[in-house]
């Protein structure tokens, strides 16, 4: 089916438009159709899937039942939590005071908020579409992974101690009330929706989704047509470093002063893979880009002190390093598509 949208760039990019298919130009105007025409296709049936199914979802209910839990079940379901939210890194940060004013454990909360920015079912769905399964699952897997590590990390270290003196107050409030057992959080009952009511929210949903993220879309995708159509086959490899060991931090510090979410960077990541660019220099750098953003650290210092900052950035820059190498190691094997 999705060798419609290659036919419908060659029509117009070669046949309409009349480029020269042999040229950088030509090239990367097809790639930029192709790659734009499938992922909005894609996003608008699978948003409005995705939200169908998500309507009647209570979010009291799953802070409650994520609160009641074994840590270390926690950790995966706060990860999986985020993984399935439409959340970018900002938006992110009401939900995660929500999360903190139940007392839920910080490593917990920060499972979620680490994950979340990182994986959402829209760079599922591109990353499915451009790279296939084998790379989508394994991102998803080492984004999990990411916001769990973090999470068991921050309650090691009891980082709630390095709250903002409201947000401390009002965990340490909540939390004690749940260990004695003083107050039982009463949790509305999710509505029972029609189906009229689902597919009204998964319009609005799907509009509100979509209207967010569409420029995200086009400049991703131009960027990576760029990178596709002008940059020489093994020019990243070459300067960037064929794997070496140095190629991974510097990719994690050049994606720092970098802001983007998931979609604007999943397109990239694609020509940077084609270009030659090690799979897991290139995980390293878009996760950079995507979860450890200045503007998200802006936000998060409302909230927490600059040492729990810093300890957050130190574990992300690390995790995502050690990613890199890792998957530099291992991809001969996982991704031999690639």
């Amino acid at each position: 089916m999705l060798e419609i949208f290659t036919l419908l760039a060659n029509w117009l990019t070669y046949d309409l438009i009349g480029l020269n298919p042999e040229t950088k130009l030509g090239t990367s105007i097809h790639f930029f159709i192709e790659d734009t025409t499938k992922i909005l296709f894609l996003l608008v049936v699978m948003i409005y899937v995705i939200a169908l199914a998500r309507a009647s979802m209570n979010l009291e209910r799953v802070r409650a039942y994520i609160q009641q839990k074994h840590r270390l079940v926690g950790y995966f379901f706060g990860s999986g939590f985020g993984a399935i939210t439409p959340f970018c890194s900002c938006s992110s940060i009401p939900l995660f005071l929500g999360f903190t004013s139940a007392g839920i454990p910080l490593g917990i909360t920060m499972a979620f908020l680490f994950t979340s920015p990182i994986i959402n079912e829209v760079a599922v769905i591109m990353l499915w579409s451009l790279l296939g399964w084998e790379f989508t699952l394994a991102y998803v897997v080492i984004g999990m992974g990411v916001g769990i590590v973090g999470g068991m990390i921050l309650d090691a270290v009891k980082g709630e101690r390095w709250l903002k003196d409201f947000a401390a107050k009002a965990y340490q409030k909540a939390a004690v009330a749940a260990q004695d057992h003083e107050s039982e959080v009463e949790v509305p009952e999710a509505a029972k929706l029609t189906m009229a009511d689902r597919h009204k929210f998964a319009k609005e949903e799907l509009k509100e989704i979509v209207g967010r993220i569409w420029k995200w879309v086009l400049i991703g995708v131009g960027l990576g047509a760029a990178l596709h159509g002008f940059v020489p086959d093994g020019w990243f490899a070459e300067n960037l470093g064929s794997g070496q060991w140095w190629s991974v931090p510097a990719a994690v510090l050049a994606g720092l002063p970098l802001y983007s979410n998931a979609t604007g960077v999943i397109p990239v990541m694609e020509s940077l893979i084609l270009k030659g660019l090690p799979v897991g220099t290139t995980l390293a750098f878009c996760m950079s880009t995507v979860a450890a953003s200045f503007p998200e650290f802006i936000m998060l210092k409302q909230v927490m002190t600059f040492r729990l900052l810093a300890l957050i950035f130190v574990i992300l820059l690390a995790n995502f390093m050690v990613v890199g190498w890792v998957i530099n190691t291992i991809s001969p094997w996982l991704f031999s598509g690639f």
